[in-house]
Protein backbone atom coordinates (compact mmCIF):
# COMPACT_ATOMS: atom_id res chain seq x y z
CA UNK A 1 0.00 0.00 0.00
CA UNK A 2 1.03 3.31 -1.03
CA UNK A 3 2.02 5.97 1.74
CA UNK A 4 0.40 9.35 2.50
CA UNK A 5 1.17 13.16 1.47
CA UNK A 6 0.73 15.28 4.31
CA UNK A 7 0.72 18.76 3.93
CA UNK A 8 2.45 20.52 7.11
CA UNK A 9 1.99 23.80 8.42
CA UNK A 10 5.04 25.73 9.77
CA UNK A 11 5.13 28.79 12.11
CA UNK A 12 5.51 31.90 9.97
CA UNK A 13 9.02 33.27 11.69
CA UNK A 14 9.90 33.09 15.43
CA UNK A 15 6.18 32.55 16.92
CA UNK A 16 5.99 29.72 19.47
CA UNK A 17 4.92 26.37 18.07
CA UNK A 18 2.12 25.53 20.64
CA UNK A 19 0.00 28.92 19.62
CA UNK A 20 -0.13 28.08 15.66
CA UNK A 21 -0.21 24.44 15.09
CA UNK A 22 -2.16 21.84 16.99
CA UNK A 23 -1.24 19.44 19.06
CA UNK A 24 -2.58 16.99 17.23
CA UNK A 25 -0.62 17.84 14.10
CA UNK A 26 1.88 18.15 15.93
CA UNK A 27 1.93 14.63 17.37
CA UNK A 28 1.64 13.31 13.50
CA UNK A 29 4.49 15.50 12.35
CA UNK A 30 7.04 14.07 14.96
CA UNK A 31 6.20 10.32 13.43
CA UNK A 32 7.45 11.29 9.99
CA UNK A 33 10.86 10.59 8.59
CA UNK A 34 10.52 11.65 5.07
CA UNK A 35 10.14 15.43 3.67
CA UNK A 36 9.78 17.64 0.43
CA UNK A 37 10.82 20.66 1.56
CA UNK A 38 11.04 24.39 -0.10
CA UNK A 39 14.16 24.82 2.90
CA UNK A 40 15.71 22.13 4.60
CA UNK A 41 17.52 24.11 7.15
CA UNK A 42 14.47 26.12 8.02
CA UNK A 43 12.59 22.56 7.62
CA UNK A 44 14.94 21.00 10.21
CA UNK A 45 14.88 23.89 12.63
CA UNK A 46 11.07 23.52 12.74
CA UNK A 47 11.15 20.10 13.70
CA UNK A 48 13.49 20.74 16.64
CA UNK A 49 11.73 23.58 17.92
CA UNK A 50 8.57 20.77 17.82
CA UNK A 51 10.04 18.64 19.52
CA UNK A 52 13.99 18.81 20.88
CA UNK A 53 14.53 14.84 20.56
CA UNK A 54 13.48 14.83 16.72
CA UNK A 55 16.03 12.47 15.04
CA UNK A 56 16.89 14.99 12.23
CA UNK A 57 19.70 12.23 11.56
CA UNK A 58 17.29 9.63 10.83
CA UNK A 59 15.03 11.78 8.54
CA UNK A 60 15.22 12.72 4.83
CA UNK A 61 15.05 16.10 3.79
CA UNK A 62 14.16 16.61 -0.63
CA UNK A 63 14.27 19.84 -1.37
CA UNK A 64 11.74 21.61 -3.78
CA UNK A 65 12.42 24.84 -5.08
CA UNK A 66 12.89 27.28 -7.97
CA UNK A 67 16.16 24.70 -8.90
CA UNK A 68 14.23 21.59 -8.71
CA UNK A 69 13.69 20.17 -12.08
CA UNK A 70 10.76 18.35 -12.86
CA UNK A 71 12.13 14.67 -13.15
CA UNK A 72 13.72 15.10 -9.46
CA UNK A 73 9.73 15.28 -8.33
CA UNK A 74 9.10 11.51 -9.12
CA UNK A 75 12.86 10.63 -7.07
CA UNK A 76 11.26 12.57 -3.78
CA UNK A 77 8.03 10.40 -4.15
CA UNK A 78 9.39 7.10 -4.30
CA UNK A 79 9.17 6.53 -0.28
CA UNK A 80 5.38 6.42 -1.01
CA UNK A 81 5.63 3.35 -2.78
CA UNK A 82 7.23 1.59 0.09
CA UNK A 83 4.49 2.58 2.55
CA UNK A 84 6.46 5.13 3.85
CA UNK A 85 4.48 8.72 4.34
CA UNK A 86 5.62 11.98 3.49
CA UNK A 87 5.58 15.65 4.36
CA UNK A 88 5.46 18.24 2.30
CA UNK A 89 6.62 21.65 4.24
CA UNK A 90 6.86 25.50 2.85
CA UNK A 91 9.63 27.57 4.43
CA UNK A 92 6.64 29.58 6.28
CA UNK A 93 2.97 28.87 6.86
CA UNK A 94 1.03 26.09 4.94
CA UNK A 95 2.28 24.59 1.81
CA UNK A 96 1.05 24.26 -1.51
CA UNK A 97 -0.59 28.06 -1.57
CA UNK A 98 1.87 30.60 -2.96
CA UNK A 99 4.55 27.89 -2.52
CA UNK A 100 6.18 24.94 -4.86
CA UNK A 101 4.53 22.41 -2.74
CA UNK A 102 1.64 22.69 -5.10
CA UNK A 103 3.76 20.40 -7.51
CA UNK A 104 3.69 17.67 -5.26
CA UNK A 105 0.19 17.47 -4.51
CA UNK A 106 -0.53 17.75 -8.10
CA UNK A 107 1.86 14.54 -8.90
CA UNK A 108 0.08 12.82 -6.26
CA UNK A 109 -3.11 13.04 -7.52
CA UNK A 110 -1.74 12.11 -11.07
CA UNK A 111 -0.82 8.46 -9.17
CA UNK A 112 -4.03 8.16 -6.69
CA UNK A 113 -1.74 8.86 -3.91
CA UNK A 114 -3.86 10.11 -0.70
CA UNK A 115 -3.30 13.79 -0.17
CA UNK A 116 -4.07 15.06 3.60
CA UNK A 117 -3.78 18.77 4.48
CA UNK A 118 -2.81 19.62 8.22
CA UNK A 119 -4.54 22.68 10.29
CA UNK A 120 -2.29 25.23 10.45
CA UNK A 121 -1.21 28.61 9.88
CA UNK A 122 -1.97 30.40 6.42
CA UNK A 123 -1.08 34.66 6.37
CA UNK A 124 -3.79 34.76 3.55
CA UNK A 125 -6.69 33.55 5.14
CA UNK A 126 -5.50 35.34 8.64
CA UNK A 127 -4.94 38.71 7.00
CA UNK A 128 -8.70 38.68 5.40
CA UNK A 129 -10.15 37.51 8.60
CA UNK A 130 -8.68 40.64 10.36
CA UNK A 131 -8.91 42.87 7.59
CA UNK A 132 -12.68 43.54 7.69
CA UNK A 133 -12.55 43.84 3.98
CA UNK A 134 -14.76 41.24 1.56
CA UNK A 135 -13.99 37.59 2.64
CA UNK A 136 -16.98 36.78 0.40
CA UNK A 137 -15.53 37.48 -2.66
CA UNK A 138 -11.89 37.57 -2.86
CA UNK A 139 -8.36 36.65 -5.20
CA UNK A 140 -5.16 36.09 -4.16
CA UNK A 141 -3.25 38.24 -7.08
CA UNK A 142 0.87 36.75 -5.97
CA UNK A 143 3.70 39.13 -6.79
CA UNK A 144 2.65 42.38 -8.93
CA UNK A 145 5.30 43.07 -11.34
CA UNK A 146 8.53 44.71 -10.13
CA UNK A 147 9.26 47.66 -12.46
CA UNK A 148 7.18 50.53 -11.81
CA UNK A 149 4.88 51.36 -14.59
CA UNK A 150 3.79 48.07 -14.95
CA UNK A 151 3.13 47.45 -11.29
CA UNK A 152 1.11 50.79 -11.41
CA UNK A 153 -1.00 49.62 -14.11
CA UNK A 154 -1.57 46.31 -12.56
CA UNK A 155 -2.57 48.17 -9.06
CA UNK A 156 -5.32 49.97 -11.29
CA UNK A 157 -6.46 47.04 -12.76
CA UNK A 158 -6.88 45.47 -9.14
CA UNK A 159 -8.52 48.18 -7.87
CA UNK A 160 -10.86 48.41 -11.11
CA UNK A 161 -12.30 44.84 -10.83
CA UNK A 162 -12.72 45.35 -6.88
CA UNK A 163 -15.01 47.86 -7.75
CA UNK A 164 -16.71 45.95 -10.32
CA UNK A 165 -16.81 43.03 -8.73
CA UNK A 166 -17.48 43.55 -5.08
CA UNK A 167 -14.01 41.37 -4.81
CA UNK A 168 -11.10 42.00 -1.96
CA UNK A 169 -7.85 42.18 -4.05
CA UNK A 170 -4.97 40.45 -1.78
CA UNK A 171 -1.25 40.31 -3.35
CA UNK A 172 2.50 40.52 -1.94
CA UNK A 173 5.59 41.99 -2.37
CA UNK A 174 9.57 40.79 -1.39
CA UNK A 175 10.13 42.02 1.90
CA UNK A 176 12.67 44.56 1.00
CA UNK A 177 10.86 46.22 -1.65
CA UNK A 178 7.37 46.70 0.61
CA UNK A 179 8.00 49.98 1.17
CA UNK A 180 8.10 50.99 -2.70
CA UNK A 181 4.68 49.01 -3.26
CA UNK A 182 3.36 51.13 -0.55
CA UNK A 183 4.55 54.19 -2.26
CA UNK A 184 2.89 52.76 -5.64
CA UNK A 185 -0.46 52.00 -3.78
CA UNK A 186 -1.27 55.21 -2.20
CA UNK A 187 -0.51 57.06 -5.68
CA UNK A 188 -1.92 54.70 -7.94
CA UNK A 189 -5.14 54.28 -6.33
CA UNK A 190 -8.36 56.12 -5.68
CA UNK A 191 -7.90 58.11 -2.20
CA UNK A 192 -11.53 56.11 -0.84
CA UNK A 193 -10.14 52.82 -1.93
CA UNK A 194 -9.40 50.73 1.22
CA UNK A 195 -5.84 49.33 1.94
CA UNK A 196 -5.37 46.47 5.18
CA UNK A 197 -1.47 46.19 5.75
CA UNK A 198 -1.15 42.74 7.48
CA UNK A 199 2.55 42.56 8.76
CA UNK A 200 4.44 39.83 10.80
CA UNK A 201 1.29 37.83 11.30
CA UNK A 202 1.31 35.92 14.34
CA UNK A 203 4.48 37.29 15.18
CA UNK A 204 5.05 39.47 18.66
CA UNK A 205 5.60 42.67 16.12
CA UNK A 206 1.68 41.41 14.31
CA UNK A 207 0.77 44.94 12.27
CA UNK A 208 -2.48 44.67 10.49
CA UNK A 209 -4.05 47.87 9.82
CA UNK A 210 -7.10 48.74 7.34
CA UNK A 211 -8.03 52.28 6.08
CA UNK A 212 -8.49 54.53 3.68
CA UNK A 213 -5.66 55.69 1.32
CA UNK A 214 -5.83 58.87 1.55
CA UNK A 215 -5.17 58.18 5.04
CA UNK A 216 -1.95 56.15 4.41
CA UNK A 217 -0.10 59.21 3.29
CA UNK A 218 0.85 60.04 6.91
CA UNK A 219 0.32 56.71 8.25
CA UNK A 220 3.13 54.61 6.84
CA UNK A 221 4.77 51.93 8.43
CA UNK A 222 8.15 50.85 8.13
CA UNK A 223 7.57 47.39 6.35
CA UNK A 224 11.24 46.56 4.97
CA UNK A 225 12.11 43.23 5.11
CA UNK A 226 8.88 42.51 7.12
CA UNK A 227 6.26 39.51 5.67
CA UNK A 228 3.57 41.24 4.73
CA UNK A 229 0.07 40.77 2.85
CA UNK A 230 -1.74 43.72 1.26
CA UNK A 231 -5.54 43.86 0.53
CA UNK A 232 -7.56 46.65 -1.49
CA UNK A 233 -10.70 46.73 -1.53
CA UNK A 234 -12.34 50.06 -4.08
Amino acid sequence: MNGTVYMVPVTMGESSVENVIPSGVISNVVRLRYFIVENTRTARRFLRAVDKTFPIDDSVFFELNKHTKPDEIEHFMQPLYNGNNIGVMSEAGVPGVADPGALIVEYAHSKGIKVVPYVGPSSILMSLMASGLNGQNFAFNGYLPVKGGERVKSLKHLEKRSLTENQSQLFIETPYRNNALVDDIINACMPETRLCIAADISLDTEYIVTMPVRLWKKNKPDLNKRPAIFIIQA
